[in-house]
Formats: C-alpha cells, structure tokens, sequence
C-alpha cells in the first residue's frame, strides 16, 4: 500500500517539512531506506544518516536542528521512536493475514463455543467448554486444553499449548512453542531421599494484552493463579515458575527464569538471562540488568540492579560485606597515604 507524506503525518499528528504529495510504500532503517521508504531518527548517533539517506521521508523531532540540507522529506513530532512504533503497529495490522474459517483436520470439542469470526487451524485442537471469543485466531497444531477461556482478539500460534483451566484475555498472544499452564516444579523430599510430585491444581491467568514469547513456559499455581497483568510482556525461552505474579506494563527478556511465587511489580524491566529467587517480591519500576540475580526483596521503588556471583556462601557473605566497605576503605587507604607521604615537621 502506498500513502502521501502528509497523510502519515496526520496519522501521527505531525507537520510536514518538505513535499507532502510524495508517496511512501515500506518502512526501513534510516541506513538502510530506498526510495519509497519511511525511516526514523531517534538516536543521535544515526543523525548522518539523515543528510545520505535514501528514504523518502523520515520522522523525525519538532526541536531538531538539521546540521546542513536534507533531500528527504521531515515529519516532525515530539517522539519520533514511539510515533514510528505505532506506525508498525499500524502496519502489522493492515498487512496481517486475517485468516478465517476451519481448515481440515481440526478438532473443537461439542461443548466449547467459538464467537464470530474465529480462524482454527489444521490440526489444531480445543477441549471441552472451552470459551473462546471474537476474531480469536488458534494456528495449526496449537492445543488448547478444557475449560480454557481465550478473548476476542487473542492469537495462538502454532505448536503452543494451553492447558486446562488457562484464562487468556483480549487481544494476547501467545506465540509458537510457549506453553502456558503446565505443571509447576513442586515435588515434596520423602524419608528415604526419593521425591513424590505435588499435584498442581491452580491455573495461570493471562490478563488484556500479554504477550508470551515463543517457547516460553508459564507454570500453573499450585494453589490459586499464576498471574500476568495487563500488557506485560514476556520474551523467547522464557520460565515463570508456579504463583509467580507480574504487574502491568512489565517486560522480562529471553532466558530468564523467576521462581515460584515471586511478585514483580508494574512497569519493570528485566533483561535477560536473569534468575530471580523464589518468594521474593520486586517494587514498582525496578530493572534488573542482564545476568543479575535477585535473591531478596526490593522494596523501594525506581531502583536498577546489577550484578550475580556464585561461590562458597559462607566466603560469598563475608566477601559482600567487605565489598559493601569499600568505598570507605578506600577512603581510609587514602588518609594513610596522605599522612605517610606529608613532609615531617621540623
């Protein structure tokens, strides 16, 4: 599909610099763009693009100051990062398959219903009163448990699987491989070493707008609901553990693992490859970098966190004391130096 420069900037609410009637038909890098091509600058350190660019037009700030003479056209808007995100939203939606109707063989159980305009793949299966709304799309080979309740909108892609009693609602998706609902890690120690399994008989609760990456797992509560709030979103290869909760707004990367019934607040980040201690709770608007562990609660909210080690826990404890000295060691050391080093009094 083809648009004028001058209706993109009206979808964004932005003004035009430059030759509005040109047409734009693709989306690309700013290094990357041919002619034809919309781009964006939001990094400064991508600004020389701007004056070498092939793209027809790019969006770029209202405040920014133009170093020398550009032959592409300017959308300007106050944020060119999120005005160009919504614009691949945009696009995704308009170039979506919107596949519809059954492809044979699928199997829907009698007593589940399906809303309007619903797309159930080859092979795919849905299990007894399952409750699944408008415009809900399950990919081929996708399987969905019984009792399992999915929201208008919500896409299941191919090869995952939702076990039983999984609330999913609008507009989620869960992409190819993740399983959501599987039983949790609980097994209880006997007397004679061996391990005897916990049976799990909580589900997970998928709330509007969750996104669950591909092969990811979310475990099912052994009691109550494992829960992921409004719009959080959970990368690739991803494991929450059983009656772990995430806030709103909350993204976690690929391989990370939070164990059972930790709490993460709203709107953190959590990069990846983080390992997040079980019964241990996250404030609102922490990060967590890559590679960290957390292995106590944070309470104070706004707070980034860095950094994991792994030896003797006796030395490890005796070692962080110390290290949290530091500072103040150094400071010691200094006042030595200096007094060594002063020139004696006559």
């Amino acid at each position: 599909m083809k648009f004028t420069v001058q209706q993109v900037a009206e979808q964004l609410g932005g003004t035009v610099e430059g030759d509005g009637s040109q047409l734009v038909s693709s989306l690309a890098k700013i290094e990357e763009a041919q002619p034809g091509g919309l781009a964006f600058l939001s990094n400064p350190k991508y600004e020389p693009y701007l004056y070498t660019t092939a793209a027809t037009a790019v969006i770029v700030a209202h405040d920014l100051a133009l170093r020398q003479p550009v032959k592409v056209v300017l959308i300007r808007v106050e944020d060119p990062y999120r005005a160009f995100s919504a614009l691949l939203e945009f696009y995704a939606q308009t170039t979506r398959t919107g596949r519809r109707g059954v492809e044979e063989p699928a199997y829907l159980a009698a007593s589940a219903t399906v809303g309007a305009n619903p797309y159930r793949g080859a092979f795919s299966y849905i299990g007894e009163d399952c409750r699944l709304g408008d415009n809900v799309q399950i990919f081929p080979q996708a399987y969905i448990g019984d009792r399992v309740t999915i929201g208008e909108g919500s896409i299941i892609h191919a090869g995952a699987k939702i076990y039983a009693d999984t609330v999913i609602g609008r507009f989620c998706v869960v992409k190819a491989g993740a399983v959501v609902g599987t039983d949790g890690f609980g097994f209880a120690p006997q007397p004679d070493g061996s391990y005897k399994a916990i049976p799990q008989i909580g589900n997970v609760v998928l709330e509007d707008h969750v996104s669950i990456g591909a092969n990811a797992t979310v475990d099912c509560a052994t009691l109550g609901s494992t829960i992921i709030r409004e719009g959080s979103k959970i990368d690739n290869l991803v494991q929450l553990a059983h009656n772990v909760e995430v806030g709103q707004h909350t993204v976690i990367a690929a391989q990370t693992g939070i164990a059972g019934s930790a709490k993460i607040g709203d709107n953190c980040v959590i990069a990846g490859q983080v390992g997040m201690a079980g019964h241990v709770s996250l404030a609102n608007k922490t990060i967590v970098t890559a590679q960290s562990g957390v292995g106590k609660t944070v309470r104070q909210e706004g707070q980034t966190l860095q950094g994991s080690t792994a030896f003797d826990f006796k030395q490890n404890q005796r070692a962080q004391i110390v290290f949290r000295r530091l500072p103040e060691l150094e400071q010691r050391v200094q006042q030595l130096e200096k007094a060594q080093n002063a020139p004696e009094k006559p």
